[in-house]
């Protein structure tokens, strides 16, 4: 970073600390804390800083330096797109408000940098479908081989749930899209996904680098068994898809301190979202918190387990 950048960084710390003074703004200390450490972070860089700039032709090279086909995506349904925006943004910062009380500006500052559009595609049709990103209301998108890009709401939900710091190592069970892994990768410090599905997980797994996201790894694998070779494990773990039970890898690779996003209950029917955390002495402790509804988790969790012997 140069002294420039520096000096323009403490600028901004600076200016930022003032306004909010002036307004009387109550923050709490570890939140006040995360937003200057994401100011101060040289890896947190806005996107149109690693592209230069999101516009039409910057959306184009991503895509084709991704494999993927522009279809039926103009400059003109790019820009309508893009005008949509800030309503996705307000629609989000008013359901953080009523659900934490608390919008996290870093959670706000990611979804405002990663472009949902890049991510709405079919890889099974090969589709785009960015010309519909920030829709209003929310809904799910397919994107082929039976899986879906879940819906923004929850994903800002999930994201928030999980408290993510620069300094936290995240794993996603489920890489879908990418734009969940996408989210965190602008906040913590390494981002590991993983997709059972092996037709959908080759091939997103290559839209990560035109974007700039050098600190995202995906892989094609079982995600009951977590990513053992992660040493020290994970931070936070988010699942997204419908497990019956908690994979206990999952709860072995959960660091202490650790926060676990996971939907639990039966295929097709309502499931509700739980948080699990590991305390410093790595008790593990859960909470049941809001019913939603994803498609299910295959692969080794669909296998019975073996019935204990008499």
């Amino acid at each position: 970073m140069t002294c420039r950048a520096v000096k323009v960084r403490q600028l901004t710390i600076a200016a930022s600390l003032r306004i909010l003074a002036a307004m009387s703004v109550k923050i709490p200390a570890s939140a006040l804390l995360l937003f200057i450490l994401t100011l101060c972070a040289p890896g947190i860089m806005p996107l149109g800083a690693q592209q230069h700039s999101w516009e039409f032709p910057g959306y184009e090279n991503a895509m084709r330096g991704s494999g993927r086909e522009i279809g039926a995506v103009d400059e003109g349904s790019f820009l309508s797109a893009q005008k949509r925006k800030q309503k996705y943004i307000d629609e989000i910062k008013a359901m953080l408000f009523r659900n934490f009380s608390y919008a996290d500006p870093v959670v706000i500052k990611a979804f405002e940098e990663v472009p949902r559009e890049y991510f709405m595609y079919n890889y099974e049709s090969g589709s785009n479908m960015g010309q519909s990103a920030y829709e209003v209301p929310a809904r799910e998108w397919k994107i082929g081989y039976g899986s879906v890009l879940t819906d923004y709401m929850m994903q800002a939900y999930m994201t928030a749930k999980a408290k993510p710091r620069p300094t936290d190592v995240s794993l996603e069970i489920g890489t879908g899209s990418g734009f969940q892994s996408a989210l965190l990768s602008r906040i913590v410090k390494k981002a590991y996904t993983i997709e059972i599905i092996t037709s959908l997980g080759d091939k997103v797994k290559n839209i990560f680098a035109p974007l700039g996201s050098e600190n995202i790894e995906a892989r094609v694998g079982d995600g009951f068994f977590g990513w053992p070779e992660v040493e020290g494990g994970f931070d936070i773990i988010l699942v997204t898809a419908q497990a019956p039970f908690v994979p206990p890898a999952l709860l072995s690779q959960l660091k202490k301190g650790g926060r676990m996003i996971i939907p639990i209950g039966q295929p097709w029917k309502p499931q509700f979202l739980y948080t699990f955390t590991k305390d410093a002495q790595g008790k593990v402790h859960s909470q049941r918190d809001v019913s939603t509804l994803f498609i299910p988790m295959t692969g080794q969790i669909q296998t019975p387990p073996p019935r204990p012997s008499r």
